[in-house]
């Protein structure tokens, strides 16, 4: 309840003898009751903060630092959230007594050691509802880089324009609407993906062992009952999950092997989902044709891998078969102002009106302070 709302419990400030003092004293009172602090640490930085004031509301005091090492003791203590940036180390969260909820403004929070947020009452929460449109979308560009050959006669072209305007020179072409498009984990941005690849038609099946039975019917498509049923049928499959220790290698040099040979894959989720040194060498023996990658192992990509060593010096066996991006597959302007106002909207809604979402450390947090 804000102050205004205070007034109209009492009709009218006539009625009640109400001087602009008291109408002064009652604003003063609400703020001392009821303002809230969230602290950005690294948020300074940015030209304007009004995406975050907007997206907190009335009753937030939002603080916005220059970075961690410029947070004073006193910050720390007063906040009662944090939104933003890596995971912090413990000395800093101790200097937090008035801390309640930890927002990271991402969807991947596998960086972030949520027991040792849990023990001390303080919720972690991520941001899954920004970005899902834009990775679909990527994981669909990547797909239709390799399966239309674009790649190939872009460089083709490049190298000569005239020798090589050759339409029928088109190693990777294929009827979208013949192929079948695997997901591995329909959550969010699977389920776009799912729905983008079926738009051109494409027969489409997923593997999720944690999606209710029936999820398929809703979609109109199919399901896998292992990861092996899955890529044994699929002509393309992209991968769409966490990473945790369920799923670190979960395409591993097993289920690549177990897979419909000339199989591409796609990853848009994170790089140690997929055992990379596994996939080099089930692209060099054909049993993968390509792959489209936006997340790998280390990021920026490391030449000590066999694969990107090999697609770094151009070696001709894997020439236009590997297609890699940035982890750049969830930014546009659209999706950063999303993930600033949902992080703080998650922070604000917990603290002003105890609503609790996204929360990724449920199981730790035996109290919530």
């Amino acid at each position: 309840m804000n102050w205004r709302r205070s007034l109209l419990r009492n009709r009218n400030c006539a009625r009640h003898n109400f001087s602009s003092n008291t109408l002064s004293n009652l604003r003063e009172e609400y703020a001392r009751n009821m303002s809230i602090t969230i602290l950005w640490p690294g948020a300074g930085r940015r030209p304007d903060h009004e995406v975050e004031i907007e997206a907190v509301g009335e009753g937030v005091e939002p603080v916005f630092g220059a970075g961690v090492q410029e947070i004073t003791d006193e910050q720390w203590g007063a906040c009662d959230g944090v939104v933003g940036g890596p995971d912090l180390p413990v000395e800093i969260i101790e200097k937090m007594g008035r801390c309640r909820i930890f927002v990271r403004p991402a969807v991947g929070f596998d960086n972030v050691d949520l027991k040792k947020w849990g023990e001390r009452g303080i919720a972690v929460c991520n941001t899954p509802d920004y970005g899902t449109m834009e990775v679909a979308d990527h994981a669909i560009a990547l797909m239709l880089t390799l399966t239309k050959s674009i790649a190939f006669h872009n460089e083709r072209l490049r190298s000569d324009p005239v020798g090589n305007w050759r339409p029928a020179l088109n190693p990777f072409g294929q009827r979208m609407s013949a192929l079948t498009f695997g997901v591995i984990g329909l959550g969010r941005i699977g389920t776009a993906a799912a729905l983008r690849a079926k738009a051109f038609g494409m027969d489409i099946v997923f593997y999720d062992p944690y999606k209710p039975n029936g999820s398929e019917l809703a979609l109109n498509i199919r399901r896998a009952d292992s990861l092996e049923e899955l890529v044994g049928q699929c002509d393309v499959v992209s991968v769409h999950t966490p990473l945790n220790d369920e799923t670190h290698h979960l395409v591993n040099a097993e289920v690549l092997a177990a897979a419909k040979r000339g199989i591409i894959v796609i990853n848009t989720a994170r790089g140690p989902i997929i055992d990379i040194d596994a996939l080099h060498d089930a692209i060099k023996s054909d049993q993968v044709l390509a792959a489209g990658l936006d997340v790998l192992p280390e990021e920026p990509a490391s030449l000590d891998r066999p694969l990107i060593k090999a697609w770094h010096a151009g070696e001709e066996w894997i020439r236009d078969r590997l297609v890699l991006t940035p982890h750049s597959a969830f930014f546009t302007p659209q999706s950063i102002r999303d993930i600033r106002a949902f992080s703080a909207r998650t922070a604000a809604r917990y603290l002003r009106d105890g609503r609790l979402e996204n929360c990724v450390n449920e199981e730790y947090l035996e109290f919530r302070r």
